[in-house]
């Protein structure tokens, strides 16, 4: 009933006021998914027109029912969305970084890094507190699945969680490790989806090595053919064409983060016009 409920104010409001770009029901077609996006508070839905869920959770191809687990879920923006919607008969796993890679930013108290690993623990009860469906759920690390979890899954996901596993690959092989266990993870025809803030080609490859928050699409496209997956489809939903960043910048000094011009209003407003990053998003297939 409830979620009948939200399809019914979701259709109202589009009738009144037409296609919103976030979540545009002509578009997608997606009423369930729509309806439980417009359900959260107004906290989270601020930056739908910017991370524009419905659009990528369509182009993912994800429906209710599916095994899916999301790299790096941090505060569970997209879980909020994912574990009511893929339902009881789902699952919703999150994979945290291995527990060593946190001091390799240089940067993370002993303290706070404690509270990052202990996330991953605590990945269960966050989605118990976004839903009481029954849904299935776990949380582990990239070197840690569970036993059993081999070809399981419908799909993996990598929403900006692959430029600091790339930013590490050279020292610890933190990207080959995490899109192996991509591949071993999905079943048969299972798929990755992918986000991620999107470097300009021309730029140099050290400086889009990752650190500064940036992946060249080719070499995201590469590294996945490489690990034993096929391009399916490449959109453009995510995009920001406004945002076209030189090697002296970095993504965080972009919304939401703002990192840098706090004390400048006007650079903050330079960087609030530019938006949110420009981000490829792209759909594999595991071979």
């Amino acid at each position: 009933m409830q979620v009948l409920h939200r399809i019914l104010i979701t259709t109202l409001i589009f009738c009144l006021f037409g296609a919103f770009s976030s979540i545009s029901l002509a578009h997608d077609g997606n009423q369930v998914l729509a309806g439980i996006i417009m359900d959260r508070d107004a906290e989270q839905r601020a930056r739908d027109t910017q991370r524009r869920p419905l659009q990528t959770l369509s182009f993912f191809e994800i429906k209710p029912g599916m095994k899916v687990a999301e790299a790096l879920p941090g505060g569970g923006w997209y879980s909020r969305i994912l574990a009511p919607y893929l339902g009881k008969d789902g699952a919703l796993h999150g994979i945290n970084y291995n527990d060593d890679m946190w001091p390799r930013f240089g940067f993370f108290s002993d303290e706070r890094i404690t509270q990052l690993v202990a996330r991953t623990k605590e990945f269960p009860s966050m989605i118990a507190d976004f839903t009481d469906s029954g849904i299935t759920t776990a949380g582990f690390t990239f070197s840690t699945p569970p036993e059993g979890a081999k070809g399981t899954l419908d799909r993996v996901l990598f929403i900006r969680a692959l430029h600091n596993l790339n930013r590490f690959e050279s020292e610890a092989g933190t990207m080959t490790e995490a899109l192996n266990l991509a591949h071993d993870l999905l079943n048969d025809g299972g798929m990755v989806g992918v986000v991620q803030h999107r470097a300009p080609e021309e730029n140099s490859d050290d400086w889009a090595n990752g650190s500064s928050g940036y992946l060249k699409q080719s070499a995201v496209i590469s590294a996945f053919e490489n690990a034993g997956f096929e391009l399916v489809a490449s959109s453009e939903i995510n995009a920001n064409e406004k945002d076209v960043p030189t090697e002296d910048d970095f993504v965080w000094r972009l919304p939401p983060s703002l990192n840098g011009s706090s004390d400048d209003p006007e650079k903050r407003a330079a960087m609030e016009a530019i938006g949110e990053s420009d981000r490829m998003t792209l759909l594999f297939r595991k071979k």
